[in-house]
Formats: structure tokens, sequence, C-alpha cells
């Protein structure tokens, strides 16, 4: 927001990634609309367990590796994680309750209105995966990039993730016993343990052992970040070939898949509209209102999936298969209003906070625009995020 003078309002600041800001400033954003070339090796993981899924003792060793792999994931989050650097940035509480309120409330409810879709256009299976979707937390990686090209308030951006995902380790599990225990989507009291074992205990582990161990997951984040993402292959290779065995893929359709792709094309789009003018009414301003944006109208896939593998267990093929597929639609929608932004904030340099919303038919809608010149608009690559 501006003060009476013009002068921006303060930032929030988490002083330790203020480093990580200025890296992800001077990295080059891909020129192109991104196709996630995460996405397409989760596709290539799909369709491998659709060819040759995983049977008998095979699928017992592939299971318990699964188990051990979700373990270490988020045994990996909690310890990259730094509490104070979200806690640092409450001092801007309004913005990050703003974020919450997007993630763990807006979202939900959105998806129980959804409810009224079942069986006219989705199944009640991939309803229950919309339904978990609209759950978990929050990206932190995508959010600042996309926030950063756009040239918004990239500190808040960094801040509300992280508090996001800290939230979102205890919030989702209680909003998915909550609203998915009674709706066959595969959530008991047996699930709720294994979330406190398989991801709750892991997570405080890292937290707890962070202060040692915190800048050995640094100096290698490049080879922890590939286990990260082998890990969650693992993950989905289990929960497919066990829907494969199962027989689950052939409830299926093209006709659904259609259905499902264009709820999703709307839920993006109410919460992109939400966010940007939903923060105009708040008062934020622009930077502000970008940060919001980006940060409130995204998912996690990274948490997601193996959240998912643990409350849906053979469910969790159908289960996912929403959040894949709203991951790439986020990139490929926020990447060009990221664009649009930058474009205008370009354009417009030195007019007030409010003078870049009104007069861009709301970018949210896909109008395309040039790379921006500011250094910011050079975020690092969202499809290398979850």
């Amino acid at each position: 927001m501006e003060d009476a003078g013009g002068k921006a309002a303060e930032r929030p600041e988490c002083a330790t990634h203020l480093t990580w800001w200025s890296t992800v400033k001077r990295l080059r954003w891909p020129r192109r609309m991104p196709v996630d070339p995460y996405i397409v090796l989760l596709l290539a993981t799909v369709g491998l367990a659709a060819l040759v899924p995983a049977r008998g003792l095979a699928a017992d060793t592939v299971s318990g590796a699964s188990t051990a792999a979700i373990a270490f994931l988020f045994f990996l989050y909690g310890a990259r994680l730094s509490t104070r650097e979200a806690m640092d940035g409450l001092r801007h509480w309004r913005l990050h309750l703003t974020v919450l309120i997007c993630t763990f409330v807006v979202f939900p409810l959105l998806g129980l209105a959804a409810r009224g879709l079942v069986p006219v256009l989705l199944t009640h299976s991939l309803y229950t995966g919309l339904l978990f979707l609209t759950l978990v937390p929050s990206t932190i990686q995508s959010s600042i990039a996309f926030t950063s090209m756009a040239r918004g308030n990239v500190p808040a951006a960094i801040c509300a993730g992280s508090f996001s995902s800290l939230v979102g380790i205890v919030v989702t599990p209680l909003l998915a016993a909550a609203l998915l225990g009674g709706s066959g989507g595969g959530f008991s009291a047996d699930s709720l343990i294994k979330i406190v074992l398989q991801l709750l205990v892991p997570f405080v582990a890292g937290q707890v052992l962070r202060r040692w161990i915190g800048g050995f997951v640094t100096r290698h984040k490049k080879v922890l970040g590939l286990v990260d993402r082998g890990s969650i292959l693992l993950v989905v290779y289990t929960a497919f070939s066990e829907g494969m065995v199962r027989g689950i893929w052939h409830q299926v359709s093209p006709a659904r898949l259609a259905g499902l792709l264009g709820v999703e094309a709307v839920l993006l789009a109410v919460m992109l509209a939400s966010t940007w003018y939903g923060a105009r009414a708040l008062g934020f301003g622009r930077e502000d209102r970008i940060a919001i944006q980006f940060a409130g109208s995204k998912k996690s896939l990274a948490s997601g999936l193996p959240m998912a593998s643990v409350l849906f267990g053979a469910q969790a093929s159908l289960a996912v298969l929403p959040l894949m597929l709203f991951h790439q639609m986020q990139l490929m929608v926020c990447a060009v209003i990221a664009k649009r932004r930058a474009r205008d904030a370009g354009a417009g340099a030195g007019a007030d906070g409010d003078g870049d919303g009104d007069g861009d038919g709301d970018g949210d809608a896909g109008a395309s625009g040039g790379e921006g010149a500011h250094p910011a608009g050079r975020g690092h690559d969202p499809a290398r995020t979850g």
C-alpha cells in the first residue's frame, strides 16, 4: 500500500531469504508459456504404471519404498523450511491472513460447491480428488517466481508461501478429516494415524534437527531436489500401479476428463479474480495484490501428492489426477498473467497502486504480454517447483 506521501509502505522482510530474492531476480525466465517438464515425467510414470504395474511381491516392495520416501520427503521439508522466516513476516499479518483464508477457506468452499456437479460432469471419485485439491497448501517457489516476474512484493510472497506450508501440515489433514471422512474418500482413523507417523512426525523431526543439518541441506539442495522429485515419482508409480491392478482407471472416460478440466479452469479463474479484486477491496497496494494473487490461487503438487497417497491408498491415483492437471494449468495461466502485470507496471511506472488493476481487462483472463524489462521479471522457472 502507499502512504499519504505516495511512498510505498514498508515490505515485510524475511531477512535470511533476501539473498534468495536477489538470486531469483538474476535468473532467466523462459520466453514460452511453461510446460512443466516434471509434469511430463509424472505422465511418463503414469504411463509406465499403466503398461507395467507392480504386482505381488514387487507391489509390496514398491509400497514399502513409497512409504519410506514419503517420510523422507517431509523430513526434508521440515529441514528446509525456516519457522523463523515465516514468523518474521507476521508483522504484515493482514496479507498473510488473506492468503491463508484464500487457501484454506475460499478454496474448500468452492470445492464443496462443486458437489452439485456429481454425477453430471464428475464421478464421485474425481470429485473427491477435486475437493482434496482445494485443501492442500499453497506453493512457495513458483509463487515467488511469478510475483517477482510481475514486479510484486517478493518478500511477502516468500513469507506467505512458507507460512502456508507450515499451516498446511496440520490444517490439510484436519480439513480432510472433516470434509472427506464421510464421503467415501478413504479418510479414516487409520489414515489420521498414518498422517501423523508418515508426515507430521518426520516434518517435526526435520524442524528440530534443522539447526544442525540445515547447512548441509542448503549446500546439497540440487542433489536433494533430485531425491525429492524421484521420491514423488515413486509415490505416483505406486498409486497408479495399485489403481491399474484394481481396475480403477476404467472409471474415467474422455468425457469425464474433459469435464474435470473445465471445472478446474473455472475454479482457477474464480480464485485469480477473487484474490486480485478482493485484495483491492481490502485496500492492498499493487505489489501486495500481486503477491496475494499468486500465493492465494496456487496449490502445491509437492505437498499434495504424498498426502494423497497416505489418505487415499488404492484410490490415490484418481485422487491426485485433479491436482496434477491443476498444477500444470496454474503454471500456464499464471505465466501469462505475470507477463501482463510486468508489462502494465512498465507502461504505468510512477502511477499509483490502483492504476494498474482496473485497466488491464483483468490479466487473469489470459491476455498475453511481453516479458517485463525489470530485473524482477526474470524469476526462475516455476515449472521446476511444486
